[in-house]
């Protein structure tokens, strides 16, 4: 696993901002050099960010703004409202902490790249959620085949805002606690299960989860993966060739998902009551092995992330 620590800036490097810097997704030095030394946790550079960047924040804002206030539950526009985002400039993840903490706890905390599956919930568990600092290319703005810090901070964050949401994965940082609690016998198989199982539960709720609006009037968006883009958040609540069924855990567990493609099938909760007790539950069923043989199929577990889940156990 990466050791954490905080990057130091090579002297002679180019990392002074625009017109040198660049957090483009894919192409950052600042980050490629980070994670070249195994630093996972890091700061936000801010002064890295290009005008490049910037604009593609505006965009991607002006491209939903109008779809959450059609689409989004009505917790998240409050949570938007809370952090006062703004819609012309990248946050800073000190401005957004310093309202979230008081809310419920949680902070975001800046990392170099992706964040092995069990550290991550155990982020969550300790009321820290990774948040990736890169922006997405502005040519391909609603393709995006790993996270950003659009998608972080606009598509999860204003969630976290919420007390009863910010449980909820808190909760699940707890049942990837109890997963890798029965991982110290090492059977990697029956590991490897649970994994996918959670993997797939994550999917189908807090980033491509649907919801039954508060008065009872047809459906609305609380998944990340919904409201950070504007293809999918349409697309989710208004196709025809989308199948939305009511939540099931035994199916969602076993239910396989692409992350390259707009999502056939999607599982609606009542509430969050509703998706509190179904995590809840999730945890039970772990401790009890129920997740040891779940359907094969995607997504597949990286050894990175077995591994995360063999060491805590052992």
């Amino acid at each position: 696993m990466p050791v954490a620590g905080a990057v130091e800036v090579t002297p002679g490097l180019v990392d002074r901002g625009d017109p040198g810097g660049d957090l483009t997704t894919g192409r950052a030095a600042f980050i490629e050099r980070a994670q070249t030394r195994g630093d996972l946790f890091i700061e936000q550079r801010y002064e890295l960010y290009s005008e490049a960047n910037q604009e593609t924040w505006r965009r991607l804002y002006r491209a939903l703004a109008g779809r959450w206030e059609q689409h989004a539950n009505p917790r998240f526009l409050e949570g938007v409202a809370r952090l006062g985002l703004d819609p012309d400039r990248i946050p800073r993840l000190s401005d957004i902490n310093r309202f979230l903490q008081p809310l419920s706890g949680f902070r975001a905390r800046a990392v170099s790249g992706y964040v092995p599956a069990y550290l991550f919930f155990d982020c969550l568990r300790r009321r820290e959620f990774p948040t990736t600092i890169t922006v997405r290319d502005g040519g391909r703005l609603d393709y995006l085949p790993e996270p950003d810090i659009f998608h972080d901070l606009a598509g999860h964050v204003p969630m976290h805002t919420d007390p009863a949401f910010a449980d909820v994965l808190v909760r699940f940082g707890e049942a990837a606690r109890t997963a890798a609690m029965r991982a110290r016998n090492g059977d990697c198989r029956r590991v490897e299960s649970a994994l996918r199982g959670l993997a797939r539960f994550f999917w189908f709720t807090i980033e491509f989860g649907l919801m039954r609006r508060p008065d009872g009037n047809g459906l609305c968006a609380y998944g990340s993966g919904l409201l950070s883009s504007a293809g999918e958040i349409g697309h989710s609540l208004e196709s025809p060739d989308v199948q939305r069924v009511p939540f099931q855990l035994d199916w969602v567990v076993n239910q396989s998902f692409e992350i390259d493609s707009l999502q056939p099938l999607l599982f609606v909760v009542d509430g969050f009551d509703h998706l509190e007790r179904e995590v809840m539950r999730l945890e039970r069923w772990l401790g009890r092995g129920r997740l040891d043989n779940v359907a094969p199929g995607e997504p597949e577990v990286s050894r990175e992330d077995l591994q995360s889940f063999l060491e805590p156990g052992a």
